[in-house]
């Protein structure tokens, strides 16, 4: 049975993504911090494997990855900072962006990449964003983590094509999670989601098996999945 390890897997994409790669026969070690989020995923799904860490914790996370054989990492863990102006960002909250959002995302890399590398085999995905490839008012850094995560993708994949390890990008627009609902409050909520156009975090997941069931010999080093109907940042159409 394949594996794939999954971090941010207790809500949203990263939860979509371990739900759907269980149902297509991969043992998922699903990575989140929410004891009660990860038991209730062991309950839905017998093949996934709850493990309750915190990515910024290195030691934390190298003694748990140290004895697994991943084929699948999904580096998906993210977080949104307080929407603003840069001059007037909270330094505490651009430092918790890089760590989470990119300095995680790098190590973890670096901690699963040279066992898939001697096996010749292995996939590695990273969670972007369309704020990495595009300019938005009042979230800077996070566009900054996204834009990095991007360049990184692209220079890791020069770097195992040889290889044949493949690295992919998932570029999402507006997909309906919870990633703002600490800053965001119900009314502007409502607004960024009117109409249901959103991406569904299913939407992703499905894009993802569908990714990875393509034969060893296809690469897709990036895709983008975006609202049919676009919205603006601040939720008008």
């Amino acid at each position: 049975m394949k594996t794939a390890f999954i971090t941010g897997a207790t809500s949203g994409i990263g939860r979509a993504m371990a739900l759907a790669l269980a149902d297509a026969g991969y043992q998922v070690y699903a990575a989140g911090r929410s004891q009660p989020a990860l038991k209730k995923l062991q309950a839905e799904r017998a093949s996934i494997v709850p493990i309750a860490v915190d990515i910024t914790d290195r030691e934390a996370l190298e003694t748990v990855v140290t004895d697994l054989t991943i084929d699948v990492l999904i580096n998906n863990a993210g977080v949104m900072p307080p929407l603003g102006n840069f001059a007037e960002m909270a330094i505490a909250d651009i430092d918790t962006a890089l760590e989470i959002n990119l300095s995680a995302a790098i190590l973890l890399t670096r901690l699963v990449v040279p066992k898939m590398r001697e096996r010749q085999s292995g996939h590695i995905l990273f969670t972007g964003s369309t704020a990495g490839h595009g300019s938005f008012a009042n979230i800077a850094v996070y566009s900054a983590t996204k834009a990095a995560i991007s360049g990184f993708v692209a220079g890791l994949k020069a770097d195992l094509a040889p290889s044949g390890v493949r690295v992919t990008e998932i570029v999402c627009g507006r997909v309906e999670t919870s990633l703002y609902d600490s800053i965001l409050d119900d009314k502007a909520r409502a607004a960024m989601y009117a109409g249901n156009v959103a991406v569904q975090p299913d939407d992703v997941a499905q894009m993802v098996v569908a990714v990875l069931a393509l034969p060893a010999n296809a690469d897709v080093m990036r895709f983008d999945i975006v609202p049919t109907r676009p919205v603006s940042p601040s939720g008008t159409k």
